[in-house]
């Protein structure tokens, strides 16, 4: 299974990389044009036509393509036209910080995940199952960016118990505890927004292993509900439950995106809002890219852990 993911990835991120030069060639933006802004009214032709020869950006798609897959196999990704670096300096200088909020938010939406699904499906139809599954429902419809700009409000701007962007205030250097801080609010959206569907995804596997054989066995024989739950229907809900942790890596980088863009958050999402709005094909493309290989590792890991946790599956197979 894990072999044939990785078999299927390289031929999903070639096409991925293919398209996104389709469109950039489609697209009524002209780079060159971009780079020279205004300015392009008083430039010389010769300038002009020279940049355009440099950038070959009148070579078929195909030769352009080439070209890029050639220069990114060596590690070069080309020159953000926005931000005035190279990609792989911006991607350099941000990923760290979304892998930081990404891994923190994650881990905690697993947590409440399993923590109140337990909780809801041990009190099937009492009050506190009613309310966590009420929540759930409720915080899957809300938006992440309307949850984001009310946090933002209550916590920031009317409680001031919480500083509302950035990972310092002012010209404060960067400290662990001031970073800390400053991740509260962005974590605790992130991972509210994510939470939802893995409290109700184990709420609904747990009372369908309450209906199995060595469930009800263990039940007959006179077992604490609490050692039955976690030793025996919450061990076996689990297995289905690691196939969704692949499932929402696209929504988690999506909810990234709105978290990073309403908190200010210096992260690879608030570049991808960037390079969208001033049209930055390189550094777009090189993005996009990464969140696609992202996606498919993703799945490749949830296929893995499955295979881990249940000897049956053959991670090869």
């Amino acid at each position: 299974m894990a072999l044939r993911r990785l078999a299927f990835a390289l031929p999903v991120l070639l096409l991925v990389s293919f398209a996104l030069f389709v469109l950039a060639k489609a697209s009524p933006f002209d780079p060159v044009e971009r780079y020279f802004g205004v300015r392009i009214i008083g430039a010389s032709p010769e300038r002009v036509a020279q940049l355009r020869a440099n950038w070959g950006v009148d070579e078929p798609v195909l030769a352009q393509y080439w070209a890029w897959l050639r220069h990114a196999l060596a590690g070069d990704l080309g020159d953000s036209l926005s931000l005035q670096q190279p990609v792989t300096a911006v991607i350099g200088d941000r990923l760290g910080w979304t892998v930081l909020l990404v891994s923190v938010g994650f881990t905690l939406a697993l947590l409440l995940g399993l923590l109140l699904g337990t909780a809801a499906a041990w009190r099937q139809g009492s009050w506190l199952d009613r309310a966590i599954t009420g929540v759930c429902y409720a915080l899957e419809a809300a938006p992440v960016f309307w949850l984001g700009l009310a946090v933002l409000y209550v916590f920031a701007l009317q409680l001031r118990w919480l500083p509302g962007g950035g990972v310092t205030s002012g010209a404060e250097p960067v400290t662990v505890g001031g970073v800390a801080v400053h991740m509260v609010l962005p974590v605790a959206v992130l991972a509210v927004s994510q939470a939802p569907w893995f409290v109700l995804f184990v709420r609904q596997n747990l009372l369908e292993s309450f209906t199995q054989d060595h469930v009800i066995g263990a039940r007959a024989r006179g077992l604490p509900d609490r050692l039955v739950v976690t030793g025996h229907a919450l061990r076996t809900s689990l297995l289905p439950f690691l196939t969704l942790l692949g499932a929402r890596l696209p929504e988690l980088i999506t909810g990234a995106l709105l978290v990073e863009t309403v908190f200010s958050w210096p992260g690879i999402a608030r570049a991808t809002v960037e390079a969208a709005l001033n049209v930055d094909f390189a550094l777009l493309g090189a993005l996009t890219v990464m969140a696609t290989g992202v996606v498919l590792l993703g799945n490749l890991l949830a296929d893995v852990l499955y295979a881990l946790a249940d000897p049956r599956v053959a991670v090869d197979g």
